[in-house]
């Protein structure tokens, strides 16, 4: 067996490199807030594909602000096409880490409070959101296969947020709706008050 040792100037001479395949990210749709309620992906409405098209969504949230301090941004599926009523029932776990901004106060804590076990309501995304000007979160949820009407559909999030308190807020949420149908729409809102400002972008992964 053989040992190359990779240095700058072995680097530099390379002249070719294989290739992999993978995936890409195709965008589908941005919503920006401005002081609104509630923000909403419904299949088929204002140019948004939430369907069988992609086997995978990602939805991100850039700067995302509440008007209300110490607000949950909180998310929600619809398989209701007619009235899309958000409450599909839902199985989660919800863990999170924090750092004060003096450096003298950490943690690493699983919230057994914000575990939804086969409940219908809004699953929190992170909690505790500053509203001062500089404070907001930003971060991502996963959607896998929405539209499979075999298997129930699971979903990955994960937020950073500066909080009410000044602390460095990382929060970590997983679980699936536990139903065989579609999930046609999915709703982001605030536990209490409106979503000030922010972008929340759709994306099929291919």
């Amino acid at each position: 067996m053989s040992i190359v040792t990779l240095n700058d100037r072995a680097v530099r001479s390379v002249t070719t490199f294989g290739s992999v395949s993978g995936g890409s990210m195709v965008f589908i749709k941005k919503l920006t807030a401005s002081s609104d309620g509630t923000l909403s992906f419904v299949d088929g409405a204002s140019s948004v594909v939430f369907d069988s098209t992609y086997k995978e969504y990602l939805f991100t949230f850039n700067n995302v602000h509440p008007a209300t301090d110490a607000a949950a941004l909180t998310f929600n599926g619809s398989d209701d096409d007619s009235s899309h009523s958000y409450d599909v029932t839902k199985t989660t776990t919800y863990f999170y880490a924090y750092q004060n901004e003096a450096g003298n106060s950490t943690n690493l804590v699983y919230d057994a409070n914000q575990d939804l076990a086969e409940g219908t309501g809004f699953q929190n995304l992170a909690a505790s959101i500053g509203s001062d000007n500089d404070q907001g979160l930003s971060g991502y949820l996963r959607i896998f296969n929405p539209s499979s009407s075999t298997f129930v559909k699971h979903f990955i999030g994960e937020t950073h947020i500066s909080s009410h308190e000044d602390l460095a807020l990382h929060f970590y949420i997983g679980g699936y709706f536990n139903t065989t149908a579609d999930i046609t729409a999915m709703q982001f809102k605030m536990s209490s008050g409106n979503i000030d400002a922010g972008d929340i972008c759709l994306y099929g992964i291919v």
